[in-house]
């Protein structure tokens, strides 16, 4: 996959900050329950870009020039952008890190919590 590559003198920019969204958190889930969804976002062409990711968060109201969505093994392998200047990680909290829940609860405010400590979660 194009996007990857290692140089220890290079650092993505990761936000300080938390954002909740239901639209995003909504996203997580998908990708958690729906394994061909969650290589749908992920997929990159060979230029680093993500046009199925781009229109997912398009979907959700967000709109940005180049966005990539990584699973979380990927992001601690060392993901970097092919791009930083224009390019925005947003990384899916590894499916690992959830349990089952009862019978009709949803797993939305399990994925609002992994947002907000998975490093640039969305």
């Amino acid at each position: 996959m194009g996007g990857i590559f290692r140089d220890s003198n290079l650092q993505d920019k990761v936000a300080d900050f938390s954002y909740q969204n239901d639209a995003l958190a909504e996203m997580i889930v998908e990708a958690w329950i729906d394994p061909t969804f969650e290589t749908q976002v992920t997929t990159r062409l060979a230029n680093g870009t993500s046009p199925n990711a781009k229109a997912e968060l398009e979907a959700r109201g967000f709109y940005f020039s180049n966005p990539v969505v990584v699973t979380e093994t990927e992001y601690n392998d060392g993901f970097h952008l092919t791009d930083p200047q224009t390019g925005i990680v947003f990384v899916i909290p590894d499916r690992s890190r959830i349990g089952t829940p009862p019978k009709h609860q949803s797993l939305l405010d399990t994925a609002r919590l992994l947002m907000a400590i998975t490093p640039n979660g969305i």
